[in-house]
């Protein structure tokens, strides 16, 4: 496709994202009978593995008493069990239960979404575990309440954002991961002995509670969260504005940006050499101005356009041509910024943005997800990566480094940047590397650190053994943050190989982690063997060999053929991280000397 057609669709494609509605996505668990004999996936329709999860049944329980029942049934016949939420967007294979594969229980959380019960006076409200984010915003703003701090995608679930660990971007007070506003839960839990009739349990934990520091970011292995108390504030208001500057040097000014502005966080185009500051701060409740965050990636879209958005990036891959894809992610980037990366000063006007700063309600600025809210229209439209069309398909590599080390990582960056200038063209279709900011966490599979949350977003092929360009830059970035710059993974995100030596990395907290688990699950039926190998338990291994492994992130390259010889992608060390395995594209073996070898 020429540049000139390609800038064409891009723009286009914008326009057409300003006007449509969209489909809600389809259930993550289809079932071949009632509710038995099912298959479990994520709202990507695949796990990094590709594996299938193949269950016995799904359970829908629509009240704690169910709940209790359904978790009792399943103990009493020691059968393994995972929650899973409503639209499901782990990457990680969480939602899949351990034990024989078929065998297992699913319990969704889709109808245990409600409001609770709220309390004035202290502003804390208890929500149902299943309700999803933009419920519960809508819930606490109807009573005049804020919640401080969330992710900016809404179509999370209270109980699904707070066990993988979710955050929005902030380095003041607390910082801006939800579960520290968490000060009390109720979690149903297997009970090896029957209680009252039950073998399980409803265990109520209040702010005071140690064990509160493991039940809130538990990666769903301690039980089923029931309900879940937040600490909320009186509702604020927030003004955004942001702004376009060059790339020259802004790894020095990270730290002082964070502990300067309130929400701020920065999206970096590092082929582009362009930075984006969202200069993002609290306003009084009076301040005027009625915006909304409606971000142009969470919007739906013609399905049609999006397949052919996808065929083009297949296009530019399949032939190698990264200059293509840097032209097109070009006018998406410059389409992006000219129309506010999706906010609107007036939500509903005929001219949606008018110019900063946007000014709203908290409520309304700090997550968006307008593709899961609208009426079903046969999938014309839907969220851009709905499995149901040939959208959009990624990994995200999602690495905290600490403040103290992250201009350096940054400047590592630069230098493979600098060396291959196309390389990271695929990242600037999702926002580039999106820089945000979490405060040292109470909890025990919190952060360790102050650190800086960096997401990066990009290609992934539907064949499974089929390199990206730039294949070696990708992993060797991978590997800088994980182990250079000992970088911790976002438990809801990332490829297997970012999870390794996670037991190491969290020490004594881990080991408080797995002791008030061994409390609440001591047969084990709410982990898996991913969860196992995620946390360094009982043995297993998160990486996965065999031939072409690498190409998914399943293993670190230590032989050729865990990347792709036959298609000239060989194993070799890194060029600016040297001790980085990565899976490099060589034009021969012979040009490149002896084959390299661990």
């Amino acid at each position: 496709m020429a540049a000139t057609h390609i800038a064409l669709f891009a723009s286009g494609l914008a326009v057409l994202l300003l006007l449509v509605q969209g489909s809600p996505p389809g259930p993550v668990v289809q079932c071949r009978s009632g509710n038995t004999n099912c298959t479990v996936t994520n709202g990507y329709g695949a796990f990094p593995d590709r594996s299938t999860c193949r269950v016995a049944a799904v359970a829908y329980p629509s009240t704690e008493e169910e709940l209790r029942l359904v978790v009792s049934d399943a103990t009493e016949k020691q059968q393994h069990m995972k929650v899973v939420t409503m639209y499901s967007h782990s990457i990680p294979k969480l939602s899949c239960p351990g034990g024989p594969s078929g065998q297992g229980l699913v319990i969704s959380t889709q109808r245990l979404g409600r409001s609770v019960s709220v309390d004035m006076a202290t502003s804390r409200m208890t929500f149902e575990a299943g309700i999803t984010l933009r419920a519960l915003l809508d819930a606490a703003a109807a009573r005049g309440l804020a919640l401080s701090h969330s992710p900016y995608w809404q179509g999370m679930t209270l109980g699904g954002l707070l066990s993988t660990g979710s955050h929005g971007s902030s380095a003041f007070g607390k910082g801006s991961a939800v579960h520290e506003y968490v000060v009390g839960m109720r979690l149903v839990v297997p009970s090896p002995v029957p209680v009252n009739g039950y073998y399980a349990k409803i265990v109520n934990l209040g702010e005071d509670d140690p064990d509160l520091l493991a039940a809130k970011v538990s990666l769903g292995v301690l039980g089923v969260i029931s309900q879940v108390t937040l600490q909320l504030e009186p509702m604020f208001k927030r003004s955004i504005t942001n702004r376009v500057v060059s790339d020259v040097g802004f790894e020095q000014t990270i730290s002082s940006y964070a502990v300067t502005t309130y929400y701020g966080d920065i999206s970096w185009y590092p082929s582009q050499r362009r930075v984006v500051y969202r200069d993002d701060i609290k306003v009084p409740i009076t301040t005027k101005g009625k915006g909304v965050n409606d971000y142009l990636g969470f919007r739906a879209q013609p399905t049609l356009v999006g397949a052919s958005l996808r065929a083009s990036e297949e296009r530019v891959e399949a032939t190698g041509n990264a200059e293509g894809k840097c032209v097109l992610f070009r006018l998406q980037v410059d389409t992006l910024i000219a129309t506010g990366m999706g906010f609107k000063n007036n939500d509903g006007g005929l001219i949606e943005f008018t110019g900063y700063p946007v000014i709203g309600n908290q409520s309304d600025m700090q997550s968006a997800g307008s593709c899961l809210r609208s009426p079903e229209d046969n999938l014309l439209t839907a969220c851009g990566w709905d499995p149901r069309f040939a959208g959009f398909f990624y990994h995200q590599t999602t690495i905290s480094i600490p403040f103290t080390t992250i201009s350096d990582f940054i400047a590592d960056v630069k230098k493979l940047r600098d060396a291959h200038p196309d390389a990271l063209c695929s990242t600037e279709l999702y926002l580039g590397f999106l820089i945000r900011f979490v405060r040292n966490s109470t909890a025990y599979l919190g952060k360790t650190d102050d650190v800086v949350a960096i997401d990066i977003t990009y290609y992934r092929s539907k064949d499974p053994k089929q390199p990206r360009l730039y294949e070696d830059v990708f992993e060797e970035i991978e590997q800088m943050a994980l182990f250079k710059y000992n970088g911790l993974p976002h438990w809801g995100k990332n490829r297997n190989v970012g999870f390794l030596n996670v037991k190491n990395k969290l020490g004594a907290k881990l080991a408080k982690f797995v002791s008030v688990m061994q409390k609440y699950d001591s047969n084990g039926l709410f982990s898996s063997d991913w969860t196992d190998a995620v946390l360094g338990l009982r043995g297993k291994e998160v990486v996965v060999q065999g031939d072409g492994c690498a190409m998914e992130g399943l293993c670190i390259c230590s032989t050729d053929d865990h990347c792709a010889p036959k298609l000239g992608y060989y194993c070799r060390p890194g060029e600016v991280y040297e001790q980085a395995r990565v899976c490099r594209k060589i034009k021969s073996v012979e040009a490149d000397g002896l084959a390299w070898s661990a």
